[in-house]
This record gives C-alpha cells, sequence and structure tokens, in this order.
C-alpha cells in the first residue's frame, strides 16, 4: 500500500472527535486508508444490498451490533442512519468511535450538517500526490507520464492501464453515481458536458460558452458544473480579491482534479501525444493545481488559493495566501526558462507593493535556481512554491 500523507491527519482527527468522515472521489483510496488505520474496527459496506437493508429496516438493530465503533463505508447509501448516530455519538462521547467514508459530496455534506454539526471531523482525500508516490519509489522524470496517467491508486497498486481506468471510470460515475441526483435527465448530453469541461481545464470558465457549445441552458451548465464539483472531479478557482483599481476578470477558472481523467476525456490515448497537444499547458496547469489542493486537504486545510487576471491580459496563474505577503506563482509547462517567465510576476508584484523575491515560477523541468526575481522550481518540487520555502534538492543556485 502507497502510504498517504492524510494518515497522520486522519489519526489526529480520530483522537479529538467521536466520529471522521473521509470524503473524496471514487477510487481516491478512502476506503484503504481507514482499514489500515483503523483495522480493528468493523467494517461495513453501505453499498451491499444486504447490509444497506438491514441499516435501513431496522437502524437501532443494526448499529447495536458496534458497540465499540466502526467503519461504515458510502454511507450516504442510508441517509437516514445520521440521524440515530447522533444519539450514539451523544451518549458515548468517546474520540473515534465511528469513521464515515463517503464519494458523494453534496449528499454526505448535506446528512452532516443536519445531524452531526460539531460531532464530527471532516476529511477530504483525492487521489496519489508525486510525494506519495515517490515513496513508494513510482518516479517518471518525464511530467507527461504523470499527467496522462492521472493520479488514482488502483493505476499502481492493480497496474491498470489509464484507458481501461478511466473508461470504466466514467461508465460507472456517469451510469451509477449521477443517476441518484438531481438534474441529469440526458445521459448523453452530459457526457458530451464533462467531455467539453476537459476541454477546457486550465482557462477561465464561461458557463455562456459551455453551456451553447452542449446545446443545454446556462442554468443547467451552473448545475452540472456544482454536481461535479461536489464529486470532486473539477473545482474553480475564484479571483483574488485585491483589485488593485484595475479591471479585472469576474469568472472563476476551470481544473480537473485529476489530469488523467482529465487527459482521456480530451481523447489522449498516449502520453506521446502530449508532447505535442495543445492541452499539454492547461493539463500541466491542471496537474500542479491539484497537487496544491491536495497538499492543503491532506493536512486538513482550507487551500486559500487564487488566480489574478485584469481585462488587459496580465495574469498570475495562483496566488497563495501567505505571511506577510501573499505568494504569487506562475505555472509553465516548458522545460526552458525564458525571461518571460517573470513578466507577469515582475508586473503584479510592483502593483502590490511585495518584494518580488517571494515570487515562484512552477516549470516543467526539474533544476531549482533562485534569483534575483524569485525562486524557479521545477514541477517535483512544486510544493516549495504554497509552502514560500527553498528548495534544497535539484538546486543550481544562480
Amino acid at each position: 500500500m502507497i502510504k498517504r500523507k492524510a494518515e497522520k491527519k486522519l489519526r489526529q482527527l480520530s483522537g479529538s472527535f467521536p466520529a471522521v468522515a473521509v470524503i473524496g472521489p471514487r477510487q481516491a483510496g478512502k476506503t484503504m486508508l481507514v482499514r489500515k488505520v483503523f483495522s480493528n474496527k468493523p467494517y461495513v459496506l453501505l453499498e451491499n444490498p444486504e447490509a444497506r437493508l438491514f441499516a435501513e429496516e431496522d437502524p437501532l438493530g443494526f448499529l447495536a451490533q458496534f458497540p465499540k465503533g466502526a467503519i461504515f463505508d458510502e454511507v450516504q447509501k442510508v441517509p437516514h442512519l445520521f440521524s440515530y448516530l447522533q444519539g450514539i455519538l451523544d451518549d458515548k462521547n468517546k474520540p473515534g468511535l465511528f469513521i464515515l467514508t463517503g464519494s458523494q459530496n453534496f449528499l454526505l455534506m448535506e446528512k452532516i450538517t443536519q445531524s452531526l454539526a460539531g460531532r464530527i471531523a471532516i476529511l477530504k482525500l483525492l487521489p496519489l500526490t508525486i510525494e506519495e508516490l515517490s515513496s513508494a519509489n513510482i518516479d517518471f522524470d518525464n511530467y507527461e507520464e504523470y499527467l496522462f496517467r492521472g493520479m488514482y491508486p488502483r493505476l499502481y497498486d492493480k497496474h491498470i492501464a489509464p484507458e481501461d481506468l478511466y473508461s470504466n471510470y466514467v461508465q460507472t460515475y456517469i451510469e451509477r453515481d449521477l443517476r441518484e441526483l438531481k438534474n441529469v435527465h440526458n445521459l448523453s448530453t452530459f457526457h458530451m458536458f464533462i467531455r467539453m469541461c476537459a476541454q477546457r481545464t486550465g482557462q477561465i470558465l464561461n458557463l455562456s460558452s459551455l453551456a451553447d457549445d452542449c446545446g443545454i441552458t446556462h442554468n443547467t451548465a451552473k448545475e452540472w458544473i456544482s454536481l461535479l464539483e461536489m464529486s470532486f472531479i473539477v473545482f474553480r478557482l475564484e479571483r483574488y480579491y485585491k483589485n488593485f483599481n484595475k479591471r479585472l476578470i469576474k469568472m472563476p477558472k476551470l481544473y480537473f482534479l485529476d489530469s488523467g481523467l482529465a487527459s482521456y476525456l480530451a481523447g489522449i490515448r498516449d502520453a506521446g501525444q502530449l508532447k505535442t497537444h495543445p492541452l499539454k499547458g492547461p493539463l500541466f496547469e491542471s496537474f500542479i493545481m491539484s497537487e496544491f489542493v491536495k497538499y492543503g486537504y491532506n493536512r486538513g486545510q482550507g487551500i486559500g488559493l487564487y488566480f489574478w487576471r485584469d481585462k488587459m491580459g496580465h495574469e498570475i496563474d495562483c496566488i497563495s495566501e501567505g505571511f506577510p505577503n501573499p505568494i504569487p506563482i506562475e505555472i509553465k509547462s516548458g522545460r526552458t526558462i525564458t525571461a518571460d517567465y517573470f513578466k507577469n510576476i515582475t508586473y503584479w508584484c510592483d502593483l502590490a507593493g511585495i518584494d518580488r523575491g517571494g515570487s515562484y515560477i512552477v516549470y516543467g523541468g526539474i533544476k531549482n535556481q533562485k534569483r534575483l526575481n524569485g525562486h524557479i522550481v521545477g514541477f517535483k518540487d512544486c510544493l516549495d512554491a504554497v509552502q514560500g520555502k527553498e528548495s534544497e534538492s535539484r538546486c543550481d543556485e544562480k
């Protein structure tokens, strides 16, 4: 099993809260993680018809089987179970009693808010990180391999071909999960919609344009984006809240949380295609942004990430909240550093009145440098940027 960075936070939360919910997309490794950490607890998969029927028809009898707690996997399948859990958690008041997992953020969070607020901690788990793969001696010098393969654990634990995994993933996600959620009546149109979203990863999200291309209404596009976001397929990066008296783009940027899934949906069937593919840059940006998001989630923190773009075309790909100053980060898929990489960084830092030396360029190479205008870090050390630290490995001072 590949050791997960979220394990430390999961153990910490279970020592403080009566229940912990681990939520995230399907096949992100939630079940494997909780069964490893809580190997002494009974495990119940509530997608199993027999277990689900028992929990639905006799919730008190079902819960009475587990006086010392249990792991309930895909717990959103039995939503009224939460009300009965509330009483048990209050009566026993012991930390780490029940561990819940779920892959439908909307349904799970709705029930947690209604019944278990204050009694449960929430940990979001996304697919693997570069660091986690490296710890298992899985390493690619060519970033196109990461973009094409993606980071879902089964690709590496079971050695499944990316096309086979993602073909099954899309079919399962559409046919099983989304049938249970509202506002998806035409599955073929929705299938086209998520493919069009993949073509827009790393770009400004214009819902009107997306709706027109898919032949749906603006409101439907908005609802479907929310469904994808609630299911941990995509996330929206909001604009930075300070405008510095400039007219700014108001729409968010759209990113897929896994570049392998986005590559599959965009019709990419080989890592070699990415060397000249027009989506290479946006997919690389999505890949790095997802690493930033995972860094926050694995530590039980919010992401605190934004982007900035004015009407004149000046843009900072990512601004990370830092102390005492925000950290501007540019993301470039090229492997050779050029002076143009610093152009927007210089403009923004001068506008914000902060030292350029605290800025970062994350690029497609692996050599790290410290320059007067900021830090340059290779994609494998991209987390140095959101942490605001200097890379010690692969360092070449200039």
